[in-house]
């Protein structure tokens, strides 16, 4: 008896810096997979997307900063074939109130594309 499984189809979110791009991996319903560095390399963008295929099919990845330090990333990704979309950075008062976290700031890319994707199925089924 054969066994098909259906791909795991993952969203990838990626919290930009200088040096160091930070990424965090979500299951189908918002679970985190993994959370994971790579360096702001075109090697590093290499590992990084690897990285995230390795949980499953990508859907889309969330960055942080396309028009600037994630600007390189969002190119690899995209000739890639993956959709990338630009995720705006917390709002600074709340990040004040707060205070940064980059753990929770990862999350918080990756499940804001996640939930973008839940609204436009929703908004396409009516």
């Amino acid at each position: 008896m054969t066994t098909i499984e259906d791909a795991r189809v993952i969203t990838g979110g990626v919290d930009t810096h200088a040096d160091m791009h930070v990424a965090a991996a979500l299951d189908s319903i918002g679970g985190l997979l993994g959370v994971q560095e790579f360096p702001a390399t075109a090697a590093g963008y290499a590992s990084l997307l690897g990285w995230l295929r390795g949980f499953g099919t990508l859907a889309v990845a969330g960055v942080e900063g396309t028009g600037s330090y994630g600007a390189g990333l969002a190119r690899h990704l995209a000739a890639a074939g993956v959709r990338v979309v630009e995720v705006d950075r917390p709002d600074r008062q709340d990040r004040a109130r707060q205070g940064k976290s980059d753990p929770l700031l990862r999350r918080e890319v990756a499940r804001s594309e996640w939930l973008c994707r839940l609204e436009v199925r929703r908004m396409s089924k009516t």
